[in-house]
């Protein structure tokens, strides 16, 4: 764990895991969904930095602030939702904005934030099974990481408790694809662009005169020969003479 200057305010991203209807449960049920709560958290936190990352804890569920790193928080908190098949039922909410060590507090039990309160507005809002993010968030992503943020898509507006709105945006599985056609698309061009440089130079050293008129005898050439091919493929079958056959053939071949 690290800790930040009482003083201090800082803006994160900060991942809030919330267990779904857990002061419903029992209480052993409660400590059992806890204790599964941690080992996750053990697995996801550990490829961020141990000095970028603060887990708090809460009543039903957990929160992971990251400093710096808005695409580690979002996979921190995809992978969460993995725990679903294990029994864990999760819905997670991500924001970025400020955090800091509350009043006398100390460490990760004395911080508070708007950026950790909204973060656990959108994960009660979310459904089970569900990430959402805000705005705030995406804008961080895509400052962190330009392109990373188009696999967040539209998915509602949140009214919170204290009546402010706030537009959310949910994972697209689809938006991976599109930056690989996108990427895809860039190299074509710049393929066109590199080979459209290249004509360019033969033509400064050839002439203008001198390369299209080399181009077009070339073309010519090319042309002729398919022409060649199309007229041998349309010989009429009659003027074709078939093989002779038979005894007739042979007598003709030893003359």
């Amino acid at each position: 764990m690290t800790t930040t200057p009482s003083a201090t305010a800082v803006r994160a991203s900060v991942a809030f895991l919330k267990i779904q209807e857990f002061a419903r449960r029992p209480v052993m049920d409660q400590m059992r969904l806890h204790a599964q709560l941690e080992a996750v958290i053990a697995v996801i936190t550990s490829e961020l930095s141990a000095t970028g990352r603060i887990v708090l804890d809460a009543s039903d569920g957990a929160a992971i602030v990251v400093l710096g790193d808005p695409s580690g928080a979002l996979r921190a908190g995809e992978r969460a939702l993995a725990a679903d098949a294990a029994g864990l039922p999760l819905s997670v909410g991500i924001n970025h904005g400020a955090v800091q060590l509350a009043d006398g507090g100390k460490g990760d039990d004395g911080m508070n934030g708007d950026g950790i309160s909204v973060a656990a507005n959108i994960a009660d809002f979310a459904a089970p099974s569900r990430l959402l993010a805000s705005r705030a968030f995406r804008d961080a992503l895509a400052d962190a990481n330009p392109g990373a943020e188009t696999c967040l898509v539209p998915a509602g507006v949140l009214t919170d408790p204290g009546l402010r709105s706030h537009e959310l945006f949910g994972p697209d599985v689809r938006g991976l694809r599109r930056r690989q056609l996108r990427f895809a698309a860039l190299a074509v061009v710049a393929v066109v662009a590199f080979l459209a440089a290249g004509v360019a130079y033969r033509i400064s050293l050839e002439g203008q005169e001198k390369f299209f008129g080399g181009l077009q005898a070339k073309s010519a050439g090319y042309a002729s020969a398919v022409l060649a091919r199309i007229r041998f493929w349309e010989v009429p079958p009659s003027q074709i003479v078939p093989p002779a056959r038979g005894k007739a053939a042979r007598d003709k071949a030893r003359g």
